[in-house]
């Protein structure tokens, strides 16, 4: 058993070629296989977003504070609250964030995909 702790935990930029607007990650996780599983926490302040973009194997959120939105290609654009947990399916290009006047933050667990090349 390992346990992160939260002081321990470094906390950065989230990379302007992903988002837009302020957004911070930490947290960051990858365990080994057999697992497959990785995630982060990310925070987004009002206005901010992720770019659109896929996961091979879809990913998971689980909206931990704040009010958001969200939007599969050709879809609504779809809002969420804490407490909610949102599934993004594999290989659909999405986005998520924040409202334009109220910040968000996600635990995003994703797994990688099992195919080989």
């Amino acid at each position: 058993m390992t346990i992160a702790r939260k002081s321990e935990m470094k906390t950065v930029d989230g990379p302007e070629a992903n988002f837009t607007g302020k957004v911070t990650i930490s947290g960051r996780f990858q365990r080994d296989d057999p697992s497959r599983v990785s995630g982060a926490i990310v925070h987004f302040e009002p206005g901010a977003r992720s770019a659109w973009h896929t996961h091979p194997a879809g990913q998971t959120l689980i909206v931990t504070e704040g009010i958001g939105w969200t939007q599969i290609a050709d879809g609504p654009k779809l809002e969420f609250t804490a407490g909610d947990i949102l599934w993004c399916p594999a290989d659909r290009k999405h986005w998520h964030g924040a409202t334009a006047h109220q910040g968000m933050t996600h635990v995003a667990i994703r797994s990688r995909s099992t195919a080989r090349p």
